[in-house]
C-alpha cells in the first residue's frame, strides 16, 4: 500500500494524501489582493489531487514585498478575495494552507521574467528596503535599513495580525517562511545579521525573532490546527546558518507548538555552490526528523512517484512538497496514484469519462 497516497494527521487536521503544494510565487496581485489566476493556480492543484495546498509567500506587510506583485494579507479587505480561494479548495477534498511572509532586505525587486534585477527604484515604483543589518544581498540590491528593536516588535505583531486574517479567509495550516534568504533567514545567519544586540552575535539571539514570530502566531491559531515553519537548512556557504543550527532551531520550535519544519535550503548568498541533484535536500530533512523529534517534510527535484514514495518509506520526511513538477503536471498526484497501484485518488466527476481506463469511448462520449 503506497504511503504517499495515505491519509496523514497534523494535530487535528487529516490531510487526505501525504503531498502539498510548496508556496510558488505568481507575482501577479494588484495592492495585494487575490484574483482569478489565484484561484485557478490554486484551485487545479486541489483538483488535481494534492492534500495540502499552500498559497505563495504572502507579505504580512507592504514593505515586506518581494514584488509590488506579491499577494499579501496586511489588511482586512485581502480577506474576502482569498476566501474564495478556500472555499473551492476545500470544495475538492483539499486543505488549504498559507505561507506568511516578510522579505526583508530582499524586497522591492522585479517580476522574474521582465529580465531586470536588483532593487526597484522609489522612483519606479519601489520602496526601501529593511533588514537585521545594512548588508545588501548583492551589489544590484540596495542596502536596506537597519530595523530597531521597535520596528521588529512591529512585524512580530503583523505576523499574529496576518494569521489571524488567515483564520477568517478559511485556511487550516499556517506556514511562517523563514527560509531562503528573506527576513526571518536574514536573522537567522551571521551572513546577513551582524547585530549586536539581543536580535544578533550568538546563536540564541539570532534565533530569538523566529521564535517571537512562531510564538505570536501560534498564540493566535487555533490549538487543533497545525503550525508549520520553513527554514533552510544550509546557506551553504562556509561560516553561514548551517544543519547543526537548523536542528537545534527545530528542537526550540517544537517546544512552541509547531508540527511540522519544512525543510528547504540556500537563498541568503549570491555566491553558494549548490550541489543540486534528484532529491537534493532529503537528507536534511532526514537529520532534522530523527534529531529533533519533530515532523518534515521534504521539497527540491522530486519528480517520479516511486521517488517520493521512498522518501517517505525510508524516514527520511513525512510530506512531499512539490513546485515545479505541480507546474508541469497539476494532475500529478492522481497519476501517481495509478503508478503506484493506491487505488486510493479518484479524478474529478466531470473528468472520469475521459480519464477512466476502464471505461470504453461511448458515442455520447463524442458529443465534445
Amino acid at each position: 500500500m503506497s504511503l504517499l497516497l495515505e491519509p496523514y494527521t497534523l494535530r487535528q487536521l487529516t490531510l487526505p494524501n501525504r503531498i502539498a503544494v510548496s508556496p510558488m510565487c505568481q507575482y501577479s496581485s494588484v495592492d495585494g489582493l487575490a484574483n482569478d489566476w489565484h484561484l485557478v493556480h490554486l484551485g487545479s492543484r486541489a483538483v488535481g489531487g494534492a492534500g495540502l495546498i499552500i498559497t505563495e509567500a504572502t507579505a504580512v506587510t507592504p514593505d515586506g514585498r518581494i514584488t509590488a506583485e506579491d499577494l499579501g494579507l496586511w489588511n482586512d479587505a485581502q480577506i474576502a478575495p482569498l476566501q474564495r480561494i478556500t472555499r473551492f479548495i476545500t470544495a475538492q477534498g483539499a486543505v488549504p494552507g498559507i505561507q506568511l511572509a516578510h522579505a526583508g532586505r530582499k524586497a522591492s525587486t522585479y517580476r522574474p521574467w521582465l529580465g531586470k534585477h536588483g532593487s526597484v527604484k522609489v522612483e519606479e515604483g519601489g520602496w526601501q528596503p529593511v533588514g537585521p543589518s545594512k548588508i545588501a544581498f548583492d551589489p544590484e540590491h540596495c542596502v536596506p535599513s537597519e530595523l530597531s528593536e521597535q520596528d521588529i516588535a512591529g512585524i512580530v505583531q503583523a505576523f499574529a495580525d496576518a494569521a489571524g486574517r488567515a483564520l477568517k479567509a478559511g485556511f487550516k495550516v499556517v506556514e511562517v517562511h523563514a527560509a531562503h534568504g528573506y527576513l526571518l533567514h536574514q536573522f537567522l545567519s551571521p551572513l546577513s545579521n551582524q547585530r549586536r544586540d539581543r536580535y544578533g552575535s550568538g546563536f540564541d539571539n539570532r534565533i530569538r525573532l523566529t521564535l517571537e514570530v512562531t510564538q505570536a502566531v501560534r498564540e493566535v491559531w487555533p490549538d487543533e490546527l497545525p503550525l508549520i515553519v520553513r527554514v533552510s537548512a544550509t546557506d551553504w556557504v562556509e561560516d553561514g546558518w548551517n544543519p547543526d543550527e537548523t536542528v537545534e532551531l527545530a528542537r526550540r520550535l517544537k517546544d512552541l507548538g509547531v508540527d511540522l519544519i519544512d525543510v528547504s535550503s540556500g537563498g541568503t548568498s549570491m555566491h553558494a555552490e549548490i550541489p543540486t541533484g534528484p532529491g537534493y535536500q532529503t537528507r536534511f530533512a532526514e537529520r532534522v526528523r530523527k534529531e529533533s523529534g519533530m515532523a518534515t517534510g521534504t521539497v527540491g527535484m522530486i519528480t517520479e512517484p516511486a521517488q517520493a514514495e521512498h522518501i517517505l518509506r525510508t524516514g527520511q520526511a513525512d510530506l512531499i512538497f512539490l513546485a515545479r513538477e505541480l507546474l508541469r503536471d497539476p494532475y500529478w498526484p492522481l497519476h501517481a496514484d495509478d503508478d503506484l497501484g493506491g487505488n486510493k485518488a479518484t479524478w474529478p466527476a466531470q473528468y472520469q469519462r475521459a480519464t477512466s481506463r476502464a471505461n470504453p469511448i461511448r458515442e455520447s462520449d463524442l458529443r465534445d
